[in-house]
Parts: structure tokens; sequence; C-alpha cells
């Protein structure tokens, strides 16, 4: 017997809340559930058009006058880091790198709070707890790994060092999608999160996968800004995908 939410997948809106990127703006949400048949061809088909995935859902921005959020990818096989993005290439070659199930750890939810509390302390994800975190590794219907970022052990043959970066990461037919990271913000690592980009952009390249998926860019805020310079890129249109004005990449 079919699954009819597969076939026919139900649609729900979000209350009004206040704009994360956008000072006072009002944002809704409408979205859909992820789990049954399926999951991982329809993932990628609703990313296809915008959707970004969160545990078992999918969502999309539909707010009530404004188009500012808009999805964005970068072309992984045809991306040269510019000088900045070499050296931060160069600063971090020493990190030693793990894909992993996707399974929660105390020492991931640590950082996650350390860098919630020096980047978004006013944001929704403040007050997340060790249950909450575990939800939004764990509870996946699609390939989803995670990547850590971690420093050489100072000592012991066994022993791991220490950790400075966390990619939450899907990895689907035609590139890998950032669903969320977080890292170290001391001055020591401060690139850290460019180099994660940079990795993943390097990983799909290596793997013959043409996008890497970076979520939304909003024209107007600051915090989003930062994914404008990573070219070349295409971004989603009324139109389908096109091609990012051409820039310096650093």
């Amino acid at each position: 017997m079919n699954d009819q939410s597969t076939i026919f997948p139900k649609f729900y809106m979000t209350a009004p809340s206040p704009c994360p990127y956008l000072e006072g703006k009002m944002e809704r949400k409408v979205f859909t559930d992820l789990t049954g048949v399926d999951s991982a061809q329809r993932h990628e088909s609703f990313n296809q058009i915008g959707f970004r995935r969160s545990q078992n859902i999918v969502y999309r921005p539909a707010c009530e006058g404004c188009n500012k959020c808009v999805s964005v990818r970068v072309l992984a096989e045809k991306f040269k880091p510019g000088k900045t993005m070499k050296r931060t290439l160069n600063k971090f070659e020493n990190l030693i790198l793990e894909d992993l199930d996707p399974i929660a750890t105390y020492e991931q939810f640590d950082l996650l709070k350390s860098y919630l509390k020096a980047r978004h302390g006013s944001g929704g994800m403040a007050e997340m707890d060790e249950f909450e975190y575990s939800e939004m590794v764990e509870l996946s219907p699609v390939t989803t790994r995670v990547v850590e970022y971690r420093e050489k052990a100072l000592e012991g043959r066994f022993r791991k060092g220490t950790l400075a970066g966390v990619s939450i990461t899907d990895v689907m037919s035609d590139g890998l999608s950032l669903v969320y990271s977080f890292f170290r913000t001391d001055e020591r690592f401060s690139g850290l999160g460019t180099f994660i980009i940079l990795d993943h952009i390097r990983r799909a390249a290596a793997a013959n996968l043409p996008y890497v998926y970076l979520g939304y860019w909003v024209e107007g805020s600051k915090t989003m800004a930062y994914k404008n310079r990573f070219k070349p890129q295409e971004k989603l249109t009324k139109t389908g995908w096109q091609p990012f004005k051409e820039d310096k990449n650093d």
C-alpha cells in the first residue's frame, strides 16, 4: 500500500515570529514532513526548490511582502580560492578531520553552547538542551554525516585532540548540504568557519559532486553576508538556479 503522505505531502505554516536576520521584519515558514517512503528522493526534490532540512522536516521562508532569503549553492568543481582563502586553508591544514555517523556527543554539545553564547546569544537556538541537540544530529531520515575538526593530540597515541569545529552535513546525489556548523570562536581560530566551507567544497569536488549548498543568503543581513564570498555560485530565482555575478573569491 502506498504511503499517501508521500504522494500528497501536507504542508503547514508557522505563526509569525521576529525575523532572526532583518530587524523589524517578521518571518513565517512553510514546512512538511520528510519521514516515510523515499525520504532521500523527496529531500532532494524539495532541496531543488529552496527547502532546507531540520531533523525530519523540510521548510522554506514564506514571509508576506519579503523575499530576501535566497537559496545559494557553490559550484564546487569550478571553485578556486583567492589569496585570503588560501591563507585560511594553510592556517588550518593541520587539523584532523573525521567523517562520522550522525551520533551526538557531550563534547559536541559543549562546543555548540560555547559557539551560540559567543555568536548567537539571543537567537532561537541559545536555550537548546542536550536532548534537542541529539535530535538535531540524529533525527535524520536521509544520509547525514557529522564532520569533526580537531587539533592534533599533544601526547598519547590514542588520545584525541581538542575539538575545534563540527559540521552536520547532508549527502545528496548532486552535492553536500551544510545543515549546521559551529566552531571555536576565540582569536586563535579566526577563519575556522570559512575553512569548514572550503573543506566541504574541496570534499565535494573530490567526490565529483557539483554543488555545495549553503542555505539562505539574506540581502542586508550582516550575519549572512559571508556566503556571498564563495564564487562561482548560483542562486535560486523564480526561473530556476542562476549564476551570481562573478567577483573575486576573497
